[in-house]
């Protein structure tokens, strides 16, 4: 069997989160591959990464989705998984992902699970709850969160051809995967407050009102 660090990569879109960035590279899971795409940073993003062990690469294209794909094309592995920077999520969680993806899942994805008084904008929830109704209902997928989590093979993700640079990346992918006929599982994760630095969504009402925006774009 090969060693983990030949298989699977974590694609880590970051936009100023040299606070957080320390503890999530710390909890990627031994063997697996840690990527870090600065978009832009103003800050020390990518030398935080680079001293904490990872493999930098710049995008200069703003966007998460832009990043994103900057990262899995970046990737060298046969297996992707991304996840956000800034600690609101484990990275300990992916090897569940990847075991679901290795029994012939096609992506799997996670859904959020709030740990003990976490103060989940409400925006924000309101917004997880429409779109994941909408994937369910409209897409046939069995979804109850927008995929923050997740885990593909990179060559079949990049034949996908998810177009959107912006926050809609993960609504697109899932609607292309549902389209392409994927078999998509969800699996619960856990979630908390970031680790640092402020949140380029959730952390202004406009933030948490312009993704909602991109993704009913991709969904409506």
């Amino acid at each position: 069997m090969p060693d983990a660090d030949d298989v699977v990569t974590v694609v880590l879109p970051c936009l100023n989160e040299e606070e957080s960035l320390p503890a999530v590279l710390a909890a990627v899971p031994a063997g697996y591959q840690a990527l870090v795409v600065d978009n832009n940073s103003t800050d020390d993003t990518a030398g935080v990464a680079r001293r904490h062990g990872a493999r930098v690469v710049a995008e200069p294209r703003a966007g998460y989705g832009s990043a994103v794909h900057a990262g899995v094309v970046a990737a060298t592995t046969p297996i992707v998984a991304v996840i956000d920077a800034d600690g609101s999520m484990d990275a300990g969680d992916l090897p569940r992902l990847v075991a679901e993806l290795e029994r012939g899942a096609d992506l799997v994805i996670g859904r959020r699970r709030p740990v003990r008084g976490l103060r989940w904008p409400w925006v924000a929830r309101v917004g997880t709850v429409v779109m994941s109704w909408r994937l369910r209902t409209r897409h046939g997928l069995p979804v109850h969160d927008i995929a923050p989590m997740r885990v593909a093979r990179r060559e079949a993700l990049l034949n996908l051809g998810v177009a959107d640079r912006r926050s809609g990346y993960p609504l697109e992918l899932l609607v292309r995967a549902a389209a392409a006929g994927w078999h998509v599982v969800e699996l619960d994760v856990s979630y908390g407050p970031r680790t640092g630095g402020k949140s380029k969504v959730s952390g202004s009402l406009r933030g948490s009102v312009t993704a909602i925006l991109d993704f009913w774009k991709v969904i409506s």
